[in-house]
């Protein structure tokens, strides 16, 4: 049973939430309702609430309702990107002079977010070690509205307890927001765990195909969801019907995905971390991980995420360039597996910061290829 009482397996939430069969042709998955308007039945006699697709869209709803149900929540929200859905959460709870506490290696579009665009409008934040909840209190200031948790951390693979962070956050009257795109909610259950808000990027472990853009908010607060739906009409950055529909199809195999990315990713990491050219592999699936106890506690498996360091940038670089299965890219949570230099590409924005990323670091998005094909091509790579 999660968080909302629901004693549907995962996988079946899947399949069938928010997904019923079309009542007319009988249609087992949703279609695609790409229309901007809706039919009156007279003035204000709307049909099923819709009247206007940045308002409401029916396969926005069918995808809304599964998101709400994968993460035990009783609202979800689906936005253009993930960076559309944290925008609309911070004009939600924040007001100029307000504070808020994020990672201290948080996603680089989230600390350009925090310092290039609310940073203008007033909005404070502090970069906070997670995992260490004596910062955390630290950090914590009378305007503090939000603790913003990434766990596992993008891209140094941090983790942080959920259930001390809500506690740390609400004896301070601040929100919880937990970004749970690195382990999905096949993984983990920030709201059960005592999260108010769980952030995704869909485009990532969600959709699972490197093929649309998205975003989402989940929430167990009935009051916020609806706030957060306000904010999402009059905003307008919504997931059209089309990245909606192809959305709810990744959605349907992702436990069996995250299975496989799981499995190939402990097989990766176990192979750089006895690598003589590998001086350190950040994955919380490794017993030497500051964060495996934890992580082992609140997720069901460990992600398939891994980032490891060599001796130098240029040795970094090097592996990012000679990898052959490995798509040197940007993005990560598809089926396809991807590397990249962080400190040169996704995290290129916190240069300089206190966020700034190790240049000797590479990222791994390990896909659901053959295990023995990724580990050759790795050990090409590292020759």
């Amino acid at each position: 049973m999660n968080a909302r009482g629901n004693t549907r397996g995962f996988e079946t939430l899947a399949i069938h939430a928010g997904q019923e069969p079309d009542p007319v042709t009988g249609a087992v998955v949703p279609p695609i309702h790409q229309v901007s308007t809706f039919k009156q039945d007279g003035i204000g006699g709307l049909r099923g609430g819709y009247e206007y697709s940045r308002s409401a869209n029916p396969t926005r709803t069918a995808l809304e309702e599964c998101l709400a149900a994968l993460e035990g929540g009783v609202r979800g929200l689906a936005f253009a990107s993930g960076l559309a859905a944290e925008d609309a959460l911070l004009r939600t709870v924040c007001r100029p002079g307000s504070h808020v506490v994020i990672p201290g290696d948080a996603y680089g579009g989230t600390y350009r977010l925090f310092a290039k665009v609310y940073a203008q409008w007033g909005v404070e934040f502090t970069p906070v070690a997670l995992g260490d909840p004596a910062k955390v209190r630290a950090a914590i200031r009378p305007e503090t509205v939000a603790v913003w948790a990434e766990t596992p951390t993008n891209p140094l693979l941090g983790i942080a307890d959920i259930a001390a962070l809500a506690e740390i956050a609400h004896a301070a009257g601040a929100l919880l927001v937990v970004d749970n795109t690195f382990a999905s909610p096949y993984l983990q259950q920030p709201l059960a765990l005592g999260a108010d808000v769980v952030v995704h990027s869909t485009t990532k472990y969600m959709g699972g195909h490197s093929d649309v853009v998205g975003g989402a908010l989940v929430t167990a607060d009935e009051e916020l969801g609806a706030r957060f739906a306000y904010h999402q009409n009059a905003m307008g950055a919504v997931a059209g019907p089309f990245d909606s529909w192809l959305t709810l199809r990744g959605i349907k195999t992702l436990g069996v995905r995250m299975d496989r990315h799981c499995a190939n990713a402990e097989q990766v990491a176990d192979l750089l971390s006895r690598h003589p050219k590998v001086s350190q592999v950040l994955y919380p699936g490794l017993a030497s991980h500051p964060g495996h106890a934890t992580a082992a506690r609140q997720m069901k498996g460990f992600g398939g995420m891994v980032s490891f360091r060599m001796s130098t940038e240029a040795e970094a670089v090097k592996v990012c360039e000679s990898t052959e299965l490995f798509i040197l890219g940007e993005s990560l949570g598809g089926v396809e597996s991807l590397i990249e230099h962080p400190a040169r590409m996704t995290h290129a924005s916190a240069a300089g910061s206190p966020l700034e990323v190790p240049a000797d670091l590479v990222r791994l998005s390990v896909g659901i290829e053959a295990a023995e094909d990724l580990l050759a091509d790795l050990e090409q790579a590292l020759a």
